[in-house]
Formats: structure tokens, C-alpha cells, sequence
């Protein structure tokens, strides 16, 4: 059988702390405890369960539990957030693209008399030609008609071996259309940029007190729990002995019987009494079993996971965990320090004021936005058929009936084209029936309903500090009178046991003396239970750490 170890030895407790947090690499306290939180947890078995002392418990739920890994994620969030809202700043550069395929292209010129104001249907050329002719010096040229002029066109392109199509296409339309353009945009000035901005850093201020605030909760709960589970181990002691006890009577009782001097209706008595305790003990074991599960849920680790719980109530009662004197703290200045101190009611109050941020961002509706844009665009018109007819002859540049045939690539730069140009861009909206005005007036609201649960929780925090210092001090005097009544107890059991042996007493008062030492130990536990857990009441309500562990996880405030 391994021998139990704890997780966290007394002097590393500290640096496990700092090492869960990320303060110092995890080798600086590997070297007292071999194992990780999470290699314990894992390897922990019945023959060698996972010991937790209560600050073990509270170091792994600050690690575990999943509420504060929720509020953690929120602050996440916020900080990102933040990112978000700054990045309405900053340049913002877009890449846009597109590609069409022009399967049918309408002829812009149909049904308009564009063709006769556009060189004039080859009327023109003919009568350059004939001009030139006339002008030429030479008696045996003459003029030729229209129609031969456009047969020696058509002769020529056919000699050349161009074909002008006379499809009936489209013959401005092109088949594939390619456009790419790069946006850049700088906002000069908008007011709810900036006042979301400043809304994004207060949001995550929120969300940072709020995570701070759940620290000392889940320490609480897990203080708490740890103190139930203790209370549950002790109970489930005293049920023990007092089966014990039970079973010794019934055997002292079985020999008076024996002897002649005890009647047997006192021995079935005695047999009934064990049976009633054997049962009290077993529903306060299934009751400790209980307590530890419920501890593991608040750790947040899992309930099969088997644990040995290291320290007593009694250890717990006196163990300076206590960062104030609470003993002789009054209730002013618990208020005082409570209304101070409280993560809750820092959120609270800043979430004020991030209300009435939000109302600065809604009012900035009501402004311009001033924008500077740069555009870099590279457009493309290719064509299926690339080839070019060329009507210009290098050796005689008057010579109408001269005719080649050009191949052109893809790439070619008469069908790519790039452009280029800056300017400002404002926009100022005038009107968008009254929802800018409305979003106002429930800023507003949202603002003022803030403000009312400041003042609730302002009050709330109040009687819950005042309730808690009125538990703590009655909680003090229950134990102080129950140590006592303990004591009393204790000294008439081992009286009546001592007159019972000498047969000057019965074995019923014997019962009624351990069932009142029995209650008295119940009952003191009880007000030891309610002392520690009145005590980590009021330290939350104070809003200050309860542990040195719980301390190193409140990083807003540093």
C-alpha cells in the first residue's frame, strides 16, 4: 500500500499559487511536489487517494472550477473586444475582384443613326480616294463608283484572308470582362469610433472585477464545502463511537444478565440502542461521502476522483487565516471596508459609467464620419477572337486597300488597363426616422437602471455585511458555550460509566448519558462548522482575500 501524500506540501504552497497563475514556470515548485495539480488528480487511486489540505482544495478550484473559467473567458472576450473597437482606427485595406462572361451584349448603337456620324459607312474613304485620284496629275486615272470602291475593300480583305464576321454581332460587346481593385480607407473622424473605443476598455474594466469578484466567491464555496466535508468526517466519527460505545454496553449488559443481577429487557434494550446507532452511522458515512463529492464539484474536478481530506474543524477554528481581525471589527467600519473593498461594487460603479459611455455612442449618430480612400484598380476586356486587322500600309500609308492580320495574347495591353486615385469620402445621415433619437432615450434608461442597481447592491452589500458580522459573533459564544457543555458531558458519561460498573447505576441512564455526549460533540462541531463558515461569509462580504491563494489570483487592483 503506497503511503497517502498531499498535494501541496506546507512549504510550497506559495509557489503553487504563483505557478497555477503563470507567475513563475511550474519547475520552481516542481522540485517540492513531483506531480502537477493535474498529474495528482490523475494518478490519484483508492490504495493512494489525492490528500487536500484547504488550501490545496482552493489553489485547484482557482484552476478547475468552471464559473471562474467562464469569467475568466469574459475578460477574454472584453480584450478582444477592445482590439475590435481600435480597429475601427486603423487603416482598413479591401481586395475586391470579379469576372463576367458575356454570353449576349445589347448593341448600345441599335436603332440610332451613330453609323452614319461615325466615318460615314466607308463614304468617306471613297471619296478621299477618288480626291486623290482627281489630284494626282495622272489623265487615265479616273474616278470609280461607290460600289466598285467597296469591292476592291472586300477583294483585298479576302487577298489578306480576313473575314469581317457580318454575323449580325455585337461588335462593341466583349466576351470576358476581368476587374481587381484594392481599397484603402483611413476614418479621419467619427465620434462613435472613438466612443466605442473608450466603451470596449471600460467593458473589459467590468468584466475584470466581476472575474475578481468570482474569486473570492469560489474560494468561499470552496471553503465552505471544504468545511462541510470536515463537519460530515467528524459526524461520521462520533456515530463510530458511538457504536462502540453501544457495543460495549451491550456486552456489559449481556453478563450482568448472565450473573443473574439485570434483568433480560434491559439487555433487548441495549441491542435496539446498537441497532438505532449502527443505523445513525451509516447514513452520517453516506453523508461525509456526500460532502466529499460535493467538494469535488466545487473544485471542479472529477467526483470519482477518490481524496483524503487533510485538518480538523478545531485546526480550522484558530488557523490565522484571517487577513483582518475579525474579532474585534465593528460593524461601521466592516461597512466602511465592504463598500471599499468589493470587486461587485467597483463593477457595478464602472458599469455606470460604461452606460453612460453607450449614450456617448449613441449621441455620435448624430455626427459626421470623414474618410480618406485611396482605390488602385486594374480592369481587363479580352476577347475570344484576339486578332487585330491592320488598314495601314508602312509603304504607302493612302493606300485604303491594304489590309493585314495581327495576333495578340492574352496579357496584351490593349485589354488590361489600371487606374489609380485618392479623395474623401463624408457621410453624414440627416434623418433615419428617429431611431438615432430613440436608441438615445434608451441609452439613457440603461444608464439610470444601472445606477438603481449600484444603489441595491450598494444597500444589499450593507445588511449582507452587517448579517454576517451578527453570525460570526453568535457563531464565537454558541462555541465558546458548547466547549464547556462538551466538557460537562464528558465527565458525567465517564461518571455514569464508572457507577454502572459498580452496579449503583443502570444501563439507561449509561444511554442517556452518551446520548447527551453524543449531541453536546454534534452540537459543538455544528458551532465550529457555523463559526468557520460565518467567518468566510463575512471576509467575502468584505470583499478582501481569504486565502494567500485566493490573494495572488486579484490582479485588477495591481
Amino acid at each position: 500500500m503506497h503511503p497517502m501524500r498531499s498535494l501541496v506540501p506546507p512549504t510550497s504552497v506559495l509557489l503553487l499559487c504563483l505557478g497555477l497563475f503563470g507567475l513563475v514556470p511550474a519547475s520552481a515548485w516542481g522540485q517540492d511536489s513531483p506531480e502537477t495539480p493535474e498529474e495528482a488528480v490523475v494518478s490519484a487511486t483508492e490504495d493512494d487517494p489525492l490528500t487536500l489540505t484547504l488550501n490545496a482544495a482552493v489553489s485547484m478550484a482557482l484552476k478547475h472550477n468552471l464559473d471562474l473559467k467562464a469569467a475568466q473567458l469574459n475578460v477574454q472576450e472584453a480584450d478582444a473586444q477592445v482590439r475590435e473597437a481600435w480597429g475601427n482606427l486603423y487603416p482598413s485595406l479591401d481586395l475586391s475582384g470579379g469576372y463576367t462572361r458575356n454570353v449576349v451584349t445589347a448593341n448600345p448603337f441599335a436603332g440610332s443613326d451613330a453609323a452614319n456620324l461615325i466615318g460615314g459607312g466607308g463614304e468617306t474613304e471613297w471619296l478621299a480616294f477618288n480626291e486623290r485620284r482627281r489630284l494626282d496629275g495622272d489623265p487615265t486615272t479616273q474616278p470609280v463608283s461607290f460600289p466598285a470602291f467597296q469591292q476592291r475593300q472586300r477583294d483585298s480583305l479576302a487577298a489578306a484572308g480576313i473575314s469581317l464576321g457580318g454575323g449580325g454581332g455585337n461588335p462593341f460587346g466583349v466576351d470576358n470582362s476581368f476587374r481587381a481593385g484594392l481599397q484603402l480607407t483611413q476614418t479621419l473622424y467619427s465620434k462613435q469610433a472613438f466612443a466605442s473605443v473608450k466603451g470596449s476598455e471600460q467593458a473589459k474594466a467590468v468584466n475584470r472585477h466581476a472575474r475578481d469578484r468570482q474569486v473570492q466567491t469560489t474560494t468561499n464555496q470552496v471553503m465552505t464545502a471544504f468545511y462541510d466535508a470536515l463537519l460530515a468526517a467528524r459526524r461520521a466519527q462520533v456515530r463510530k463511537q458511538r457504536v462502540q460505545r453501544a457495543q460495549k454496553t451491550l456486552q456489559e449488559v449481556t453478563q450482568q444478565v448472565r450473573r443473574g443481577v439485570t434483568p433480560k429487557a434491559q439487555r433487548l434494550g441495549a441491542e435496539v440502542e446498537l441497532s438505532n446507532a449502527r443505523t445513525q452511522q451509516i447514513q452520517a458515512r453516506n453523508a461525509a461521502e456526500l460532502a466529499r463529492d460535493n467538494l469535488k464539484q466545487t473544485i471542479g474536478i472529477s467526483p470519482e476522483t477518490p481524496i483524503r481530506l487533510e485538518g480538523d474543524l478545531e485546526q480550522q477554528y484558530d488557523d490565522g487565516l484571517q487577513t483582518v481581525s475579525l474579532q474585534n471589527i465593528s460593524m461601521s467600519r466592516a461597512v466602511d471596508q465592504a463598500i471599499e473593498n468589493r470587486p461587485d461594487l467597483r463593477r457595478a460603479e464602472l458599469n455606470v459609467e460604461l452606460r453612460e459611455i453607450q449614450k456617448e455612442s449613441s449621441r455620435a449618430a448624430f455626427f459626421p464620419r470623414v474618410e480618406a480612400v485611396a482605390n488602385l484598380d486594374y480592369s481587363g476586356r479580352v476577347p475570344d477572337n484576339r486578332s487585330r486587322t491592320i488598314t495601314t500600309d508602312p509603304q504607302d500609308p493612302t493606300n485604303p486597300f491594304y489590309y493585314a492580320q495581327q495576333e495578340r495574347g492574352f496579357f496584351n495591353d490593349d485589354f488590361w488597363n489600371p487606374s489609380f486615385s485618392v479623395g474623401l469620402q463624408f457621410s453624414w445621415n440627416l434623418f433615419n426616422g428617429f431611431q438615432s433619437s430613440s436608441r438615445l432615450q434608451q441609452a439613457e434608461i440603461q444608464r439610470q437602471r444601472a445606477q438603481t442597481q449600484l444603489e441595491q447592491l450598494r444597500q444589499g452589500v450593507k445588511t449582507e455585511v452587517r448579517g454576517a458580522v451578527r453570525n460570526l459573533e453568535n457563531a464565537r459564544e454558541r462555541v465558546q458555550a458548547q466547549q464547556t457543555t462538551v466538557r460537562q458531558a464528558k465527565l458525567n458519561y465517564d461518571h455514569v460509566s464508572r457507577r454502572v460498573a459498580e452496579g449503583e447505576a443502570s444501563p439507561i441512564e449509561l444511554r442517556e448519558a452518551s446520548d447527551q455526549l453524543d449531541q453536546s460533540r454534534l452540537n459543538y462541531l455544528q458551532a465550529v462548522y457555523d463559526y468557520l463558515v460565518a467567518r468566510s461569509d463575512l471576509e467575502t462580504a468584505l470583499g478582501q482575500p481569504l486565502t494567500p491563494t485566493s490573494e495572488s489570483y486579484l490582479m485588477t487592483g495591481r
